[in-house]
């Protein structure tokens, strides 16, 4: 039998022949079984044969992984170092497959081993290191670098549990363990001897050296370790691997001996549970002391972590760390790492004694920062008690860093006092608080927003004095999505046609999609495209009925809005047009209506109490509507439990209508709105986020936009109408609000949704209510187009065709060049 060497260079030489590769696979997938898994293949579960082709396609990755890192070391390339809370990586085993163009051959390798891929596909879990677009947007990148034979480093936490694994039960959302990891997975190199101490609490001490300088020497009161676990990026055709690495928290002592030798067998335990609940479950509830003491451990233990591992292989290849923002350059994703900024400090001046303006230097001309959120309360904040009890010697230094910060201001802006205040990094308003946000912004040479109108928000409100003091950090990259993911893997049907109309090199360059458009009047391709969609809708249609019980038909228009569950994104908007909608169709039954299924997906934060609320309401109209024989079968809800990246897989296909529906200037961009697009599904939507260069792409004539705009919001909060006088106008909209307030979806208990009601009646922040009747006027307009299927054909090719912008091929090479300054390719 051949070694695994053997078989890797067998199966990547050149020229070899398709009868033989096939061959090379099954006899490493039967060699990982018997050797890795321990089974025989006989008896092997659909785990087991998942286990032993990742093994095997593993082996393959490993050569050139190792291969890139020899290269980017010894031509002394500038790496990224891409620092995020989440990285949404989803199922790795058709990506892999696909991006090394070694898909077909294991399918074939395992059919003729009486192996259904289909089967060993699904027996993978979900990754569950990510909650929603920031850390798909994060999974995106990592890919294009890879693509882009960027030298990176993914840095975050390999969370053992996730978020949640969401399940409803009499309509309610109910949360459990995402045990993804309960058996490993067979992707990630374990590092063993990449192990960093990250401190916590204790005191600093401060002593003069000869010279006269201070010397600050932080005393902790606890130490935990930090364990590397790598997962390699496989970029398009393989010709490029990146690290993804993941810290895990363990303790030094995982045993208190005499406790258990006592027969206090889980109080022995109890120092291992605190310091291992730190990589257990991805934003923990942040409701109680304790809950926000655990989250600034999580962001503190991986950006130290991943600080002292990127710092020490700086000093290693290149001997000191001077030139550290030459060959470096680490993007913070959000707030989240903005602790990054001191941490960094710290290791300079108290590790490796630099002065502080070197340090300073080395710092700010080395971290940039993008921004995902306009929201105030989701910029975070920390009470300064307790960030000074974590991390004692960090309040020190950014106490310095503002006094510096502040110094600057005040020389260049006199007597401004207000000023000052606003760009403090301690928030003396709101109970002495610490803003990262702040933090972030003054620690990074650059900051970006993620779509042309959040970016414009930021210098505007958010931002806005800092934007003055610094008037050149912020610029704009707008998101994107990875085609290879989003389309080729998601849509094989549709991507087949793509390249039998638009040419293999759709494949390598996504530009070459807009030769679509030249063909959008041809009827014959419009029937095709539609037949495409409605064979994905066909596949949708059976896991809905596998999941829900609720059996759809796949001719209806498929209605989809999935996302995080918040008010801002307006679920509950779409659930009132909905109850308007059911309640037209009762009221003139022989009108005709468009049949349409509305979907809806997403989780709601364990502790949000009205978007939990919103679900069970989602699941209590679903409950009244689908049980209705007087609709006809031409209206059904559904609400898909534990929305993750492969039900996104099996929804975005399948999807007619795109909600894109946020308060317009609440979304900072939004990145399913650009994988619906991209598959065909035309977009309803304010102009909000990255909806307006959608519309800007894809033309007027197929995009429904509706409501308000930002600057007519802003005039409405501060010069009303009210919610009260915009429902006194709509009458529709009054019945509606009564409807679900007196409880006609929830006969049982009368009163449990009057909370939302009264919500939007007396302070409708999110101006459902002004929005109302313009959203279900853009609707009827959904339905006119829908009733005219060549015009509706033509607007999903002019979707599909005008997407390739939206790649984030283009957006990380705009990183690339204006940001971090490293070469692509």
């Amino acid at each position: 039998m051949l070694t695994t060497l053997e078989h890797a260079s067998s199966f990547d030489a050149e020229n070899i022949s398709e009868e033989q590769a096939i061959a090379d696979v099954k006899s490493a997938i039967l060699n990982k079984m018997s050797l890795a898994v321990g089974k025989d293949a006989a008896y092997a579960t659909d785990r087991d044969w998942f286990v032993a082709c990742a093994l095997a396609i593993r082996d393959r990755i490993a050569h050139r992984f190792l291969a890139g890192k020899r290269s980017s070391t010894s031509d002394g390339k500038k790496r990224v170092y891409y620092l995020s809370l989440e990285f949404l990586i989803g199922r790795q085993l058709t990506d892999v497959l696909s991006n090394m163009e070694m898909l077909d051959v294991f399918k074939h390798a395992l059919g003729d081993l009486g192996v259904d891929y289909e089967r060993v596909r699904n027996a993978e879990p979900d990754a569950a290191l990510g909650n929603g677009g920031l850390g798909r947007l994060a999974a995106c990148f990592m890919e294009s670098m890879a693509t882009l034979s960027i030298p990176a480093y993914g840095y975050g936490i390999r969370y053992e549990n996730g978020l949640f694994r969401q399940a409803i039960k009499d309509g309610w959302q109910q949360e459990y363990p995402e045990d993804w990891l309960a058996f490993g997975t067979p992707w990630e190199f374990s590092r063993s001897d990449v192990i960093y101490d990250i401190k916590f609490g204790g005191s600093v001490e401060t002593n003069r050296n000869d010279a006269g300088s201070m010397r600050f020497t932080w005393h902790p009161s606890e130490v935990v370790h930090a364990v590397a676990y790598d997962t390699p990026i496989v970029g398009w055709r393989g010709k490029h691997v990146n690290p993804l690495r993941l810290w895990a928290a363990h303790t030094m002592d995982p045993l208190r001996l005499e406790l258990f030798n006592k027969g206090d067998h889980v109080g022995a335990l109890s120092d291992q549970a605190r310091v291992e609940s730190i990589s257990k479950v991805l934003y923990p509830s942040d409701e109680t002391p304790a809950g926000q003491e655990l989250r600034l451990r999580q962001e503190y233990f991986f950006v130290s972590a991943s600080l002292q591992d990127l710092v020490n292989r700086h000093k290693r290849i290149f001997g000191d760390l001077y030139s550290l923002p030459d060959r470096a350059a680490i993007q913070l994703n959000d707030t989240h790492p903005a602790v990054a900024i001191p941490e960094l400090m710290r290791i300079l001046i108290d590790e490796h004694g630099l002065p502080w303006d070197e340090a300073w230097r080395i710092t700010s001309n080395t971290f940039s920062y993008t921004n995902h959120t306009l929201l105030p309360e989701a910029l975070e904040t920390w009470p300064l008690p307790l960030f000074e009890r974590l991390l004692p010697r960090h309040l020190q230094i950014i106490y310095f860093i503002n006094s510096l910060h502040l110094e600057g201001v005040k020389a260049a802006f006199p007597n401004e006092p207000a000023l000052l205040s606003s760009v403090s990094v301690i928030d003396e308003q709101g109970g002495r608080r610490l803003r990262m946000g702040q933090l972030a912004f003054i620690g990074s040479h650059t900051i970006n927003g993620v779509s042309a109108l959040h970016t414009d928000l930021m210098r505007a409100t958010t931002f806005r004095d800092l934007h003055r003091v610094y008037p050149n950090r912020i610029q704009n990259k707008t998101n994107g999505i990875t085609f290879r993911r989003w389309l080729h893997q998601s849509n094989p049907g549709l991507t087949g046609l793509l390249r039998e109309v638009c040419g293999d090199e759709i494949l390598d360059n996504p530009e070459a999609i807009h030769r679509l458009m030249e063909h959008a009047d041809d009827a014959s391709l419009q029937e095709r495209i539609s037949k495409v969609k409605h064979a994905n809708k066909v596949a949708l249609a059976r896991l809905i009925a596998d999941r829900t019980g609720v059996r759809v038909d796949p001719a209806a228009l498929f209605d989809v809005q999935i996302k995080r569950i918040h008010e801002y994104k307006r679920q509950l908007l779409n659930l009132l047009e909905t109850v308007a909608l059911y309640d037209s169709i009762r009221a003139n039954p022989t009108k005709d209506w468009v049949p349409r299924v509305k979907i809806f997906a997403g989780k709601a934060a364990a502790s949000y109490v009205n978007a939990k609320l919103i679900i069970k309401l989602a699941n209590d109209i679903a409950r009244v509507v689908n049980g209705d024989p007087s609709v006809h079968n031409l209206l059904k809800v559904v609400f898909l439990p534990n929305y993750n990246v492969s039900l996104a897989e099996s929804i975005i296909p399948a999807a007619n209508l795109s909600e894109q529906i946020s308060t317009a200037g609440m979304e900072a961009s939004g990145t399913g709105n650009m994988k619906l697009a991209l598959n065909g599904a035309l977009t309803i939507g304010t102009i909000d986020g990255a909806n307006i260069e959608i519309h800007d792409h894809v033309g007027s004539e197929n995009i429904f936009i509706f409501g308000l705009t930002t600057p007519e919001v802003e005039d409405r909060r501060a010069n009303g109408p009210s919610a009260q006088t915009s429902i006194a106008n709509s009458p529709m909209l009054g019945q509606v609000l009564d409807a679900v307030g007196d409880g006609r979806y929830s006969p049982e208990d009368r009163g449990r949704f009057r909370p939302l009601v009264d919500g939007l009646r007396n302070n409708d922040r999110y101006m459902v209510t002004d929005d109302f009747d313009s959203y279900y006027a853009a609707q009827r307009r959904v339905d006119e187009t829908w009733a005219k299927p060549d015009v509706w054909n033509r607007a999903a090719i002019a979707n599909i065709a005008n997407m390739a912008w939206f790649s984030s091929d283009r957006t990380i090479s705009e990183y690339a060049e204006q940001i971090w300054k490293v070469p692509v390719g």
